[in-house]
């Protein structure tokens, strides 16, 4: 018997399809194998064939599966189960010619629906998307066809849509064939809402990398499997991927040295002044986020960051936030020049946006103080703990503890001000720490690093839960380098205490005047109306501390829902869902959140009412938060509350500052 059969090479006119084994694959065809679909890249022909056996093929596959592409295989045609081929190259046989205005309007199709490197007057993302886009949406992604290597900044004001203008940009990349493979990293929070808008308003399949979805991988690919090269397009947390296994697998999937072309095309930063260097530290400390994005964006193509609150208010902060973006540009601590920063930031506040007849696009964001009548007995409260401060300061002053006591006299003012629980729980801490067991009696640098990881800890964790207990390591490690008690702040500590502990599970002044204002807003005549609110708060103590009385004053049941950092992202979808929705169809009406609900969360539909029960420290926190309500699709002026307290000195405030 012959090694060789000619007739087992098929022809160009043949079928599409063929089961047949004997059928031997040509250079360029597609094939399924191992349930999966091949282009052939070439096919060896054995020289050694024993007496009666068929000649055996050596064939050279390349993956076009999305989740596999760029592999390659190699298979021997003959024995492969389960082998066969797809497709076959060749042009179609000419049937006919169609009227000449019929192939006019196909040539106009074709020419329209093209996006080609050498025109850039033409966008298609636009309308390859199933949103109504504003003209200003549309300045990031002409910015970034004009660019040779994309490096943007969007810092537009909260709620303008950054998402949408990052999902523009990200789709005229891949259609003019400038990029493939997307990273989305973002707070664990706003994981859904990318996949579900990339999904919705783009057409573009994003998966999202977590334990979960590794576990998933490796029972369907085996244990080698690796997440980060598993599809085109993801999406993390970055608090999920700054340590442990995920980042052990992002370390192996990354080149050694940083070369062309790039590992990765484009990444997607979103809040990114979460990853900038929290300046509560020395600057050389970085946060495990920043060390993630310093570790993994060079061998990005294209970098988008995105943040409504890019500056904080500290230059070595932001300057680093730009390195990251673009190190080529930008230097940690160098200010750059208006042109330079211009020509990577698109920055656009909602009182800058008006419509082809001048009017403001968006409503006037309103203000409102809330006077919070304090008693005499709180008024003497807040004075006892400003002694306690001066003293403290004056006793530590020049000492090595000094930073870390400064820290925690700011931190039992501002846990003062957000609730006596909050107060009383921190103020234990603080007592404890003093009180004699496991003091040192000196500090040297180790634990002054100790110390300062420990608060920089408590910008890095979204967990409320986890915040109190970083707040808690961090009073302790406070304590046990700090100068021992005197004699007056001792007798202080127990004053406060005797006032901290009943107090912590009432009503303070803050509390009334909260229920007053929904008595009159939101159950007007003691009958519900369709009006909501949101309630802001920082600390998971405080939101538990408010929501037992509200419940206790008849605002539980289905009319209050909470939102915090320790969620299901299911539960938190869900409860989202019930505020978005009409009044008439969902019996909401009051949603206590914690900051850990103040990125990226839309609750604008049917609310335009926030109340901060404290003013948050940082400024841009208070933005952001403000940005749940006013943002684009508010319909109504959103009102922002602030509790203020009446008759309050400046130097009864802000003591440290005098």
């Amino acid at each position: 018997m012959p090694c060789g059969n000619s007739s087992a090479y098929v022809s160009m006119t043949s079928v599409s399809q063929t089961p047949l084994a004997s059928a031997i694959p040509v250079d360029g065809q597609l094939v399924e194998v191992r349930s999966r679909q091949w282009v052939v890249s070439s096919v060896e022909e054995s020289d050694v064939c024993a007496q009666g056996m068929v000649k055996q093929h050596l064939v050279s596959l390349a993956a076009i599966d999305e989740d596999a592409y760029g592999e390659t295989l190699q298979v021997v045609w003959q024995i492969e189960p389960g082998a066969r081929i797809l497709e076959h190259a060749g042009f179609p046989k000419i049937s006919g010619c169609d009227p000449v205005d019929r192939m006019d309007a196909f040539i106009d199709a074709v020419r329209w629906g093209a996006a080609v490197n050498a025109d850039r007057s033409f966008l298609q993302s636009p309308f390859r998307s199933g949103i109504s886009i504003e003209s200003y949406q549309l300045d990031p992604v002409v910015r970034a066809i004009d660019m040779a290597r994309v490096n943007l900044l969007i810092a537009d004001d909260v709620g303008l849509g950054k998402t949408i203008e990052a999902g523009l940009v990200i789709q005229e990349l891949i259609v003019r064939h400038r990029a493939r493979t997307v990273f989305v990293v973002c707070p664990s929070s706003l994981q859904l809402k990318w996949q579900t808008e990339m999904q919705e308003k783009f057409g573009l399949e994003f998966r999202i990398v977590n334990t979960d979805y590794i576990k998933q991988l490796r029972r369907e690919q085996g244990i080698h499997a690796n997440p980060w090269t598993s599809f085109p397009r993801l999406i993390t947390s970055m608090d999920w991927m700054k340590s442990g296994e995920a980042l052990r697998l992002v370390k192996d999937v990354l080149p050694p040295h940083i070369g062309y072309p790039r590992k990765f095309d484009i990444l997607v930063v979103d809040e990114a002044h979460n990853i900038a260097p929290a300046m509560a530290t020395h600057y050389a400390v970085e946060s495990q986020r920043t060390t993630l994005i310093r570790r993994i964006a060079p061998h990005f193509e294209h970098r988008i960051f995105l943040s409504a609150t890019p500056h904080n208010g500290y230059q070595e902060s932001f300057t680093s936030l730009l390195e990251l973006l673009d190190d080529q540009r930008f230097a940690r601590s160098a200010m750059p020049e208006e042109k330079q920063l211009q020509r990577v930031m698109v920055r656009r506040l909602k009182t800058d946006l008006v419509d082809a007849d001048g009017q403001p696009i968006y409503p006037k964001r309103v203000i409102k103080p809330l006077p919070v009548p304090y008693t005499q007995e709180e008024r003497e409260t807040h004075a006892l703990l400003r002694r306690y401060m001066e003293s403290r300061i004056a006793t530590t002053t020049g000492s090595n503890a000094a930073f870390g006591s400064a820290f925690v006299l700011n931190l039992l003012k501002k846990r003062l001000f957000s609730s006596p629980r909050a107060f009383a729980l921190t103020l234990e801490k603080h007592r404890e720490s003093l009180s004699g067991q496991n003091r040192q009696t000196k500090s040297d640098d180790l634990d002054d690093r100790i110390l300062r990881k420990a608060i920089g800890k408590l910008d890095e964790d979204a967990d409320d839960a986890a915040i109190e207990e970083a707040i808690s390591n961090v009073v302790r490690e406070s304590g046990t380098m700090d100068v021992p008690l005197t004699d007056e702040q001792r007798a202080i500590l127990e004053k406060l205490s005797a006032w901290a502990v009943p107090a912590k599970s009432r009503p303070d002044s803050k509390a009334g005047a909260i229920l007053a204002w929904l008595d009159e807003h939101i159950r007007p005549n003691g009958k519900w109306g369709d009006e909501r609110v949101i309630l802001f708060t920082e600390y998971r103590a405080t939101h538990g501390w408010l929501y037992e009385i509200l419940t206790q004053h008849g605002y539980g049941g289905d009319r209050l829902m909470e939102l915090h950092g320790g969620m299901d992202p299911d539960d938190r979808a869900e409860v989202t869902a019930a505020f978005q929705a009409s009044p008439a169809d969902a019996r909401v009406r009051i949603l206590l959140a914690t900051d850990a609900a103040s990125e990226g969360i839309d609750l604008q539909n049917h609310c335009h009412y926030l109340i901060h029960v404290e003013i948050p420290w940082n400024p841009n926190v208070m933005e952001q938060r403000n940005g749940r309500i006013d943002r684009h699709g508010q319909k109504r002026p959103p009102s922002s509350g602030i509790l203020l307290a009446t008759r309050f000195t400046r130097r009864t405030l802000h003591p440290m500052r005098e």
